[in-house]
């Protein structure tokens, strides 16, 4: 026997329906109370935060900044150190230690602060000339570094390490300034001439080493550092030869270039920055534009990668060395033509070329053999050697220190490792502190 069923709206049916609505209402307002208590969305972190999340990672500006740090401080103890007065106050240390170290604030402080005058500006400078003198010496100074830095990094990149820039560079100085006072040319022309002249020179010391490496194998960085010596005694000896020598002259110098084959100054004739820091900067972009944009940009940086892959692919690696050598050979040759074309000197001497070829070595590697980074390193080097000589002047201190000062920064920069060391600089940490600031720290 059947159950009948109950009809519509009968009582039976009423508390399942009032369930149902119970249970609608209750998840309703567990909705409604869930969209008033929920968090708000999180923003990601602002610019301030992510600084400070990147500032202590372990990237290469970092640690080339930190590398600036350690080589001041170091200078720092060694002026202390080398200053006898400074270090007979901390002879008695224990019983006035302000002694120590009031004399060694002022001896540091005002060191640095007349290198910095030097370099960039002197707040107490009156007129446009003593204002841009600073700028100008610094300038300068970083012209020839450019092309020599850059000599360096392009091989570099190419797989050869040229140690010859400073031979290339004398090369250079020697065809640029023959050109200058024997060719009797009209100005322009004549500052062109002198200009390619130089580098020819250049980049025939360039191409010696370069065909040797192509078709013998003989190692770049020997025969290099024996044209140096070959270079640097063949300037010697030319400089005193009939026709080359100053006639009114009895020391070892040469005829003075002509005023039609020097370049042109930029600020006037009492400050000495030339149009060869105008030369440096296009150099810059064309080295920059040749490994990044162009083909043989590209063959060169196989080439420095991976020689026997390079030749697989069907690169010519014999070319490619000759041409490295031959391209690198016309910077230093440029940067040595520099040296008396511009306002640094107008005549051959047996030092007009300096160290740029060495320098060029330690400007390269602070510049990471990038050209944007070694044009930036050039200008660093270049302006410590501006404000040196003011700080020896001014401050007492060694021209020396600015040397180790150099030395310092280009050995920070080769051990990084060193670096995030001292300053525990972690790529891990950075990520972490990244995570908190994503979180809402």
């Amino acid at each position: 026997m059947t159950n009948p069923v109950p009809p519509s709206g009968s009582p039976d049916k009423e508390p399942a329906t009032e369930e149902r609505a119970t249970r609608s209402a209750t998840a309703d307002t567990e909705r409604a109370e869930a969209a008033t208590t929920a968090p708000a969305p999180q923003r990601g972190p602002s610019l301030g935060q992510a600084f400070l999340a990147n500032l202590w990672a372990a990237n290469t500006f970092m640690v080339t900044l930190l590398s600036l740090v350690l080589a001041m401080l170091v200078g720092a103890v060694l002026m202390i150190i080398s200053d006898p007065e400074v270090l007979a106050t901390y002879s008695y240390i224990t019983a006035r230690p302000s002694d120590a170290l009031n004399a060694s604030w002022t001896l540091v402080s005002e060191a640095y602060a007349n290198l910095f005058k030097g370099a960039v500006l002197d707040p107490d400078a009156v007129g446009f000339q003593a204002a841009m003198g600073p700028i100008s010496e610094t300038l300068t100074y970083t012209a020839p570094l450019v092309f020599t830095g850059l000599s360096v990094a392009l091989a570099f990149r190419g797989g050869m390490f040229n140690i010859g820039a400073q031979g290339q560079a004398t090369m250079g100085v020697i065809l640029a300034a023959l050109a200058g006072f024997l060719l009797p040319l009209p100005p322009g022309l004549h500052l062109l001439v002198a200009v390619l002249a130089g580098a020819l020179g250049g980049a025939i010391w360039g191409f010696v080493p370069g065909i040797l490496k192509a078709r013998t194998g003989a190692h770049e960085v020997i025969n290099t550092i024996m044209l140096n010596y070959v270079a640097t005694y063949f300037l010697v000896w030319l400089i005193v030869q009939n026709g080359i020598q100053d006639p009114n002259r009895t020391d070892a110098i040469s005829r003075p270039v002509d005023a039609s084959a020097q370049l042109p100054r930029l600020l006037g004739d009492n400050l000495r920055v030339h149009a060869g820091i105008i030369l440096a900067v296009l150099a810059t972009w064309a080295v920059a534009w040749l490994l990044n944009r162009s083909t043989l940009g590209f063959e060169l940086r196989a080439v420095g990668a991976n020689p026997d892959a390079a030749r697989t692919a069907g690169i010519s690696v014999t070319r490619t060395y000759v041409l490295i050598m031959v391209f690198a050979g016309i910077l230093a040759g440029l940067g040595g033509s520099n040296m008396v074309l511009g306002s640094t000197a107008t005549a051959l001497t047996p030092l007009v070329v300096a160290q740029i070829g060495f320098d060029g070595i330690l400007v390269a590697l602070l510049g990471r053999v990038k050209p944007w980074g070694v044009a930036l390193a050039a200008l660093l080097f270049g302006a410590l050697q501006a404000g040196g000589n003011r700080m020896q002047s001014y401050a007492g201190i060694s021209l020396e220190l600015v040397t180790v000062l150099q030395a310092l920064i280009v050995i920070f920069i080769a051990a990084p490792a060193l670096v995030k060391a001292i300053f525990q600089l972690r790529a891990a940490r950075a990520a972490r502190l990244q995570t908190s600031l994503a979180k809402g720290w």
